[in-house]
């Protein structure tokens, strides 16, 4: 980032609400050029998510990782340990900008995540495998491992978290997976107490998808074309998000719970990912200004957080007090005959595919560019 983003006022009102800014990007010229440091001491932002859509972007393009990849080339080693080594680098470096925040926070913020590979998505022990690898590698207190919500992950999450492994899990789209995330994760933690771990060491954040639950169903809306249907267009996201933090609020003030936190474990925060609006028709900000809570992150993307800095309308809680009409919305949607339980489904499916096509395609661009180095990747 070149250009400051100044005074803050609305990420400052969004902090006051006790909603956590993250950056959802991270490139090594964003690291070396002081710009992530920036947003970090006068942008807002206390926590960073990466995917791999983000490194496919960074590393594809080449721009500051040439000194390593000549490195890499001359050591002649595969392209998974190439793009490894290139990634859990960003990471570890955007760690280290991050440990004041980390420190100064008990742990809650100053966070940075690294998702397994997206490869791995179906693949309950690799996930765990993967996972162990990448806290080793990055090394550092205040990295998040990244594991997506899909069935073989929800074990692969508890057995992660069981290890004192902080996590952040990704790709969550329906009411239904996010309890199961959730109780994926007090397992974890009861792993983790019955090994004696120490449980205000460990923290997870639970990504709940936003924007693109609009796209889909706005479209589906668009082509019943009715006076009903139109008037739905852009409730759905927003009705499922509120409702996930109703679930969230309902599991974190239970007895299963108490006893955790009597031992000192950390609540399992939910983040609003995918906060970017996908429709131009759409305030720049919707799913910043409508999702304020309470014990909740908001991890943005640069023009999301640009857009929220100049001109988000933050005027307090607007997911609490919306559960009965979130519900009715959802209601209205489905009398029209879309199926919320096959739209979440095709956007979890559709979600692990995007990434592990992202994933292919850097694979592809660093092996060109240790090929061009004439080393045989």
């Amino acid at each position: 980032m070149t250009e400051a983003i100044g005074t803050p006022g609305a990420l400052k009102r969004l902090a006051d609400e006790g909603v956590s800014v993250w950056l959802d990007d991270l490139s090594r010229t964003r690291i070396a050029s002081g710009g992530l440091a920036e947003l970090v001491a006068n942008g807002g932002v206390v926590g960073v998510t990466t995917n791999p859509s983000i490194f496919q972007a960074a590393i594809g393009s080449g721009e500051g990782y040439e000194e390593q990849l000549t490195d890499l080339a001359v050591r002649g080693v595969t392209v998974e340990e190439a793009v490894r080594m290139m990634t859990t680098a960003d990471v570890r470096a955007a760690a280290d900008v991050l440990h004041t925040v980390y420190t100064a926070s008990d742990g809650r913020d100053g966070r940075v995540s690294i998702e397994v590979d997206p490869r791995l998505a179906h693949d309950e022990k690799a996930t765990v495998a993967e996972a162990r690898q990448l806290a080793w590698l990055v090394d550092r207190p205040n990295v998040m491992i990244k594991i997506p919500a899909t069935r073989a992950g929800l074990p692969a999450i508890t057995e992660v978290i069981g290890l004192g492994i902080s996590v952040n899990v990704t790709l969550i789209f329906s009411l239904e997976r996010y309890r199961a995330v959730m109780d994926a994760y007090l397992a974890g933690l009861e792993k983790a107490r019955e090994r004696g771990l120490d449980l205000s060491t460990i923290h997870s954040v639970a990504s709940f998808f936003v924007s693109r639950v609009d796209s889909e169903i706005d479209k589906r809306l668009t082509a019943l074309g009715t006076d009903e249907a139109l008037a739905l267009k852009g409730r759905a996201a927003l009705a499922n998000a509120r409702l996930a933090y109703e679930a969230y609020e309902e599991v974190f003030a239970s007895g299963r719970w108490d006893a955790l936190a009597k031992a000192g474990a950390n609540r399992q925060r939910p983040l609003w990912a995918s906060t970017g609006v996908k429709d131009p028709a759409y305030k720049d900000t919707l799913y910043v200004d409508e999702l304020v809570a309470p014990g909740t992150v908001n991890t943005m993307p640069e023009a999301t957080l640009r857009a929220a800095a100049d001109h988000g309308e933050i005027t307090g809680d607007t997911v609490t007090g919306g559960y009965e009409q979130a519900r009715a919305d959802l209601a209205a949607v489905e009398r029209l005959g879309i199926s919320y339980d096959e739209v979440v489904q095709q956007l979890e499916d559709e979600g692990v595919a995007k990434f592990g096509t992202a994933w292919q395609e850097l694979l592809d661009a660093v092996t060109k560019s240790l090929d061009s180095k004439g080393v045989d990747a």
